[in-house]
C-alpha cells in the first residue's frame, strides 16, 4: 500500500543511516585518539582497570626517581670509604716505616697528622642531599656510650597485592659501628674514632685511634701498655706492634663496610634495571586494553563512510517514491 501520509521505506533508510553515522562517530574517534576505550562509557571494565595501571606507573615513575637519589647517596659514600680506606693504608704504611733505625719518628708523625686530617675532610665531604653516611650519631651518649643503629632507607618499589593494598617497599642500611667512619655523638663507636681495646680489659683503652695515633712518644704509649695489657713493662716496640694491629683490624672493618656499600649499589642497579622494565610492561598491558588497531579502525572507517554514501542515496530513493504517487493525479 502507498500512502503519502506514512512513507516506511523512508524511515528503513533513516534509522539504517542513523546507525551507520553512530557507528562512524565511533570510529572517527578512535582513529582521532588512537584509542578504543578512552572514556568509562566505552568499557567501564577495561577503563578502570587501565586507569589504576596508569596511577601506578606514575608512582612507579616516582620510584624511579627515587631510586636515582638513594644510588647517589650510596655512590657517594661508596667513593668516600674507597678514599679513606687509600689513606689509612697510607697511615699503616708510616707506622711500619716508623720501625726503622735512624728514622725520624716526628716527620713521620706529622705525615700522619695530614693523613689523619685527610680522612676528616673526607669524611665531612661524603655529604649528599644533605646525608652523610660516614659520619653519624651511633652512640646513645651515655657513660659508657652504648651503641645504637641508624636505619638508612631508599624507596625501592611501589607494589599492589591481590587485595588492592598497596605499600612502599624500601632497602634499608644500618649505620652503626661497623659501617660509620665517625661518631658524631661523641661515643668514639665510629671505625676511625674507636679507641683500641684489643686484648685489654673490659672498658680499658689503649689510649689511641686511627684518628689519634701519635707515635712521637711511643715510651708514653708503652707504659699505657703496661697498664692495660699486663704483663709488661712493653716496649716503644710493642707500642707499634698495636698501633699497626689495630690500624690493620679498622682497615678490615672500612673494607667490609666498603663490601657493604658496593652490595647496596648492586642492589639499587638491578632494582633501577627492573621498575624499568616493569613500567614498560604496565604500559603495554594498558595499551592492550585500551588502544585501537589502527588498521582494523581505519578499514572500518572507510566501510563506513561508503555504507552512509549508499544510506543517504536510499533514502533520497525512498523519498522519491511519494513524489511517484503525484504522477497518478496528473492529465
Amino acid at each position: 500500500m502507498s500512502s503519502i501520509l506514512t512513507n516506511a521505506a523512508a524511515m528503513a533508510a533513516l534509522q539504517t543511516l542513523r546507525s551507520i553515522d553512530r557507528s562512524l562517530e565511533t570510529t572517527q574517534a578512535r582513529v582521532s585518539s588512537g584509542m578504543r576505550v578512552e572514556t568509562a562509557a566505552d568499557n567501564a571494565a577495561y577503563w578502570s582497570i587501565a586507569t589504576t595501571m596508569r596511577s601506578d606507573n606514575r608512582a612507579l615513575s616516582t620510584v624511579q626517581d627515587a631510586l636515582g637519589l638513594g644510588a647517589a647517596k650510596v655512590d657517594t659514600a661508596y667513593a668516600a670509604m674507597e678514599s679513606a680506606i687509600e689513606v689509612v693504608k697510607e697511615i699503616k704504611a708510616k707506622l711500619v716505616a716508623a720501625y726503622g733505625v735512624g728514622v725520624d719518628r716526628s716527620k713521620i708523625q706529622e705525615e700522619i697528622e695530614q693523613l689523619q686530617q685527610q680522612l676528616t675532610s673526607i669524611s665531612e665531604s661524603a655529604s649528599f642531599s644533605g646525608e652523610n653516611w660516614l659520619q653519624e650519631k651511633i652512640s646513645d651518649g651515655g657513660t659508657p656510650p652504648a651503641p645504637v643503629t641508624v636505619n638508612k632507607q631508599v624507596v625501592a618499589s611501589f607494589i599492589r597485592n591481590s587485595s588492592g593494598n598497596v605499600a612502599v617497599t624500601t632497602v634499608d642500611y644500618p649505620l652503626n659501628g661497623s659501617s660509620v667512619l665517625f661518631d658524631l655523638s661523641g661515643g668514639k663507636l665510629g671505625i676511625l674514632d674507636k679507641e683500641a681495646t684489643a686484648g685489654a680489659a673490659p672498658g680499658t683503652a689503649l689510649g689511641f685511634s686511627v684518628s689519634t695515633l701519635d707515635i712521637k712518644d711511643l715510651a708514653a704509649v708503652a707504659g699505657v701498655l703496661d697498664t692495660a695489657l699486663p704483663p709488661g713493662p712493653h716496649t716503644p716496640e710493642d707500642a707499634l706492634d698495636a698501633m699497626v694491629q689495630f690500624v690493620d683490624l679498622q682497615l678490615e672493618a672500612m673494607t667490609s663496610a666498603a663490601s657493604s656499600l658496593g652490595s647496596i649499589q648492586s642492589r639499587i642497579d638491578m632494582q633501577e634495571s627492573f621498575v624499568s622494565t616493569l613500567i614498560d610492561v604496565i604500559d603495554k598491558g594498558i595499551g592492550r586494553l585500551v588502544d585501537a588497531d589502527m588498521n582494523e579502525e581505519s578499514t572500518r572507517l572507510k566501510a563506513l563512510q561508503t555504507q552512509q554514501q549508499l544510506g543517504i542515496q536510499s533514502l533520497s530513493i525512498a523519498n522519491t517514491n511519494s513524489e511517484n504517487i503525484l504522477q497518478l493525479f496528473r492529465q
